[in-house]
């Protein structure tokens, strides 16, 4: 067996072991699994994703507090809600993202849900299918702010590859809303993107890992580390490249390799 096999072998047991229903509670992927209905879905797994830098306890404690703070109906909330309920989301704070990015995060989403049923088209160049999901994050982010009052501090977080970001977070959420398996972690609701378009999020504990199994050149963590990773990791799968970050995210941040 030469060296890629090897690697195969030991990542696809790596994505085995924690790709399954055990691992959600501790995750911030839980969030989303809170809810059925697909807009709920959507809208609370991109505040998670959003949330989702430092200690996943805390990420995770904020995202549900934000979640009962819209009375645990995120869309209904973000379509309906006057000036007294979004009054209450004043007191939100978590880390840097505080009621400025929050409230503005809400007009967005009322807008946006008045004229498509999905967040998914917040993705989509002119409502097609993207033809990468670089394409479909830069597209995002120059929607996301188009609103005429966008907050200029709110952009730190919303990356987008036109600036070099690795986009961690989103390429996160993305992974959460497309790949479809039966393991039950990924929600796998969208399907203008296909999973083997999927970006592996990359964050320094990524990195390390990847550096360690020599899969990256690269120094920095950006968007051409991002890609040079999922390269290399689309030679092990290339239909489902992203499945090996249960693989790197267990080895770097559980198992501290």
């Amino acid at each position: 067996m030469g060296k890629t096999e090897k690697l195969q072998a030991f990542f696809n047991r790596k994505v085995k072991e924690y790709n399954q229903p055990a691992f959600i509670a501790a995750d911030p992927v839980c969030i989303p699994h809170l809810f059925v209905k697909k807009q709920d879905i959507e809208i609370a797994g991109f505040f998670a994703a959003i949330f989702a830098w430092g200690n996943r306890t805390t990420i995770i404690k904020k995202a549900k507090e934000l979640m009962q703070l819209m009375e645990m109906q995120p869309h209904q909330f973000c379509l309906e809600a006057g000036p007294v309920e979004l009054k209450k989301l004043e007191q939100f704070k978590h880390r840097t993202f505080n009621a400025t990015d929050l409230l503005y995060c809400v007009e967005f989403f009322r807008k946006h849900y008045q004229q498509y049923d999905s967040l998914e088209y917040a993705f989509m160049p002119g409502n097609k299918a993207p033809n990468s999901v670089k394409e479909a994050l830069s597209y995002f982010h120059h929607y996301f702010f188009s609103l005429e009052d966008a907050p200029l501090r709110t952009r730190k977080h919303i990356s987008t590859p036109e600036k070099g970001s690795s986009c961690k977070r989103l390429n996160m959420f993305l992974r959460w809303m497309v790949r479809k398996d039966k393991q039950g972690v990924d929600l796998g609701i969208w399907t203008q993107i296909n999973p083997s378009q999927l970006i592996c999020p990359i964050d320094v504990h990524v990195a390390r890992v990847a550096k360690r199994f020599q899969l990256l050149d690269c120094k920095q963590t950006d968007w051409q580390a991002a890609e040079e990773l999922t390269n290399y990791l689309k030679k092990l799968d290339p239909k489902d490249p992203a499945k090996y970050d249960f693989a790197l995210f267990g080895l770097g941040v559980i198992e501290k390799y």
